[in-house]
């Protein structure tokens, strides 16, 4: 199965948005000129639904692979709508010639995916910022063991950090 990297930003109190409807434009440039370069590297992005909805147009240079349970989904160009078992979309992927995946988020697939030990590596932006309140990581309750691979500041004032995820065997 091919790899699945996690990216996201997050405030300092741990908050990816104040509601499932919030655009990222809260985040740094530095964050969205890492994203771009990593999900550009992948040369595709997973994401929900809902968070696709929170982008003006598809993201551009790359494959857009959307969850959704909805089936009367418009044809937009550059967007791949799927449904199910991710693990199956991963397959599905790696058949079309992919050799990794760049997941985006929101909070209810990056906790399917890590329920299904899906996720290898994540990416994490911390922005400072505080929201209190908002959507959080993930949506359900773990208990995962990561390894620090990377902190680096970026721009002025955001840290991006990188883990590996340590699966239990």
């Amino acid at each position: 199965m091919i790899p699945v990297t996690m990216i996201m930003a997050i405030t300092a109190d741990g908050k990816i948005a104040k509601d499932k409807n919030q655009l990222a434009n809260w985040t740094s440039r530095a964050d969205k000129q890492l994203f771009v370069q990593t999900s550009r590297d992948f040369g595709m992005i997973m994401m929900g639904e809902t968070t696709f909805r929170t982008f003006p147009s598809p993201l551009k240079d790359r494959l857009n692979v959307v969850f959704s349970e909805k089936t009367d989904l418009e044809e937009i160009t550059g967007v791949k709508w799927v449904k199910g078992d991710p693990a199956d979309v991963l397959k599905e992927l790696e058949a079309m010639g992919y050799k990794k995946a760049l997941l985006g988020g929101g909070s209810f697939m990056n906790s399917l995916f890590l329920k299904n030990n899906l996720i290898d590596e994540i990416i994490l932006t911390v922005e400072p910022k505080i929201f209190g309140a908002g959507l959080s990581l993930f949506n359900t309750d773990f208990d995962i063991n990561l390894e620090l691979l990377a902190a680096e500041k970026i721009g002025d004032n955001s840290v991006m950090l990188k883990y590996k995820v340590l699966k239990n065997n």
